[in-house]
């Protein structure tokens, strides 16, 4: 029975750690630059798109900003899809496990 508190212990424990580690992960933002600096993206650490620059030579100068909306909503659009894609897979996984109310995998 003792060796059971324990494990239960490190699990909640390994859940707090968890935890923080996705929290810290969600703060982190880097920008990715491509085409000799034409274009710059914005992304958090849960791949979010926080934001698009387009260098106003690859087009017309009126149609940059709808050009940056539409792939930040494309973006957008995809990571919902993938999002309830891999909940579906893991779910299969954890139906049969009796996790405490809360526990999140770490996906």
């Amino acid at each position: 029975m003792n060796n059971i508190m324990n494990m239960m212990g490190k699990v909640k424990e390994l859940q707090e750690k968890m935890e923080k580690i996705q929290e810290d992960i969600v703060k982190i933002e880097e920008e990715g630059v491509s085409g000799g600096g034409l274009v710059h993206v914005r992304l958090n650490g849960k791949n979010e798109l926080l934001g698009l620059k387009i260098d106003s030579s690859l087009c017309k100068k009126e149609e940059i900003e709808i050009l940056e909306d539409l792939i930040i909503a494309a973006h957008k659009d995809a990571k919902k899809k993938i999002e309830a894609r891999m909940l579906e897979k893991t779910r299969g996984v954890t139906d049969g496990l009796s996790l405490p109310p809360g526990f999140k995998l770490p996906l």
